[in-house]
């Protein structure tokens, strides 16, 4: 077989033809499109880890927002247990409170209780006493009981305070008043003297005072001058005593 020097060189320009024709019209186009497609994978990873920085920065925030979160509610938990201590304190302090008024009324009535009990049973043995006493002395009442009456009387009369004698005497020279005695039984005459001196002296008028008897007295004396009561006596006594009674 010759070889053709023609038909190679055809052949080369064969060659260099389709080359040229796949370059320009298939390889360039080829290329274009890789390159496309290259420059759109690269795109798209950017645009990946765009959103995988994205991603990334969300879940930061989120975690740095669930972490505040449980700060929040961390401090929103210890702020109720401190409400909720304080209110406890305050509900315990008032419960106190009314435990201990609660305690005070009931101290305070039972106190009172013992108190009116304590009275009761004192105004009842001061009751007895009085209806003792006063059967006692009734028994006993008579001339000799009101003899040591009269002297307890003329002693208490020698131990009067100045300006209580003072106050009797201007009362007998501004307005000179009737003196009355009283007694239970008859006065002796020795007796009656030292009475008739005593009241002189008390009320410093020489006027002779009116004498009568009076079995109310039971014993003793009663003195009227003017203003003025003076006493000595088992009735007088024994309703001083039942007034403190009753005060009591």
């Amino acid at each position: 077989m010759e070889l053709s020097w023609s038909t190679f060189i055809l052949e080369i320009i064969n060659f260099l033809v389709l080359v040229w024709v796949l370059k320009h019209f298939f390889y360039q186009p080829v290329l274009d499109v890789i390159a496309r497609r290259r420059a759109s994978v690269e795109k798209t990873m950017a645009d990946a880890k765009a959103l995988e920085a994205k991603a990334e920065q969300l879940r930061q925030q989120y975690e740095g927002r669930v972490q505040e979160w449980n700060a929040e509610r961390q401090q929103a938990r210890d702020a109720l247990s401190r409400d909720l201590e304080k209110e406890r304190d305050r509900r315990m302090a008032t419960l106190k409170g009314e435990l201990e008024q609660a305690r005070d009324k009931v101290r305070a009535a039972e106190e009172n209780r013992r108190a009116v009990a304590n009275r009761a049973a004192e105004a009842s043995a001061l009751e007895h006493g009085a209806r003792f006493a006063t059967r006692i002395l009734e028994q006993a009442a008579g001339p000799e009981l009101e003899a040591r009456l009269i002297e307890l009387f003329l002693d208490e009369l020698s131990q009067l305070p100045e300006e209580k004698l003072q106050s009797m005497h201007r009362q007998q020279v501004n307005a000179p008043a009737t003196i009355s005695v009283t007694t239970a039984y008859p006065i002796p005459e020795q007796k009656r003297a030292r009475l008739l001196e005593a009241i002189k002296a008390v009320s410093g008028s020489n006027q002779s005072p009116q004498f009568r008897t009076d079995r109310e007295l039971i014993a003793g004396i009663q003195v009227l001058l003017g203003a003025w009561i003076l006493a000595a006596n088992v009735r007088d006594e024994l309703k001083g005593f039942r007034e403190f009674e009753h005060d009591g």
